[in-house]
């Protein structure tokens, strides 16, 4: 289970007052990002993050960050 940062949290951090964003929309975003980085550790051959983080923690972290956003089409 991912306690920090919390969904709350990050849906606040995607969306704005006058475009806010739905748990739906950062469940999409999350699971592209993780496959993202999944791909980048299978082509460079590694086999695990630094701290045995998991993949999904890292991908809600660099959303908290600022270093994901969502575009909207």
């Amino acid at each position: 289970m991912i306690n920090e940062p919390s969904v709350d949290a990050l849906v606040r951090k995607l969306g704005s007052e006058e475009e806010p964003v739905s748990r739906y929309e950062l469940c999409i975003l999350i699971a592209k990002r993780t496959r993202q980085i999944i791909e980048q550790m299978q082509s460079t051959g590694a086999t695990e993050l630094p701290g045995k983080q998991k993949e999904i923690v890292l991908a809600c972290q660099e959303v908290m960050n600022g270093k994901v956003k969502m575009a909207r089409d």
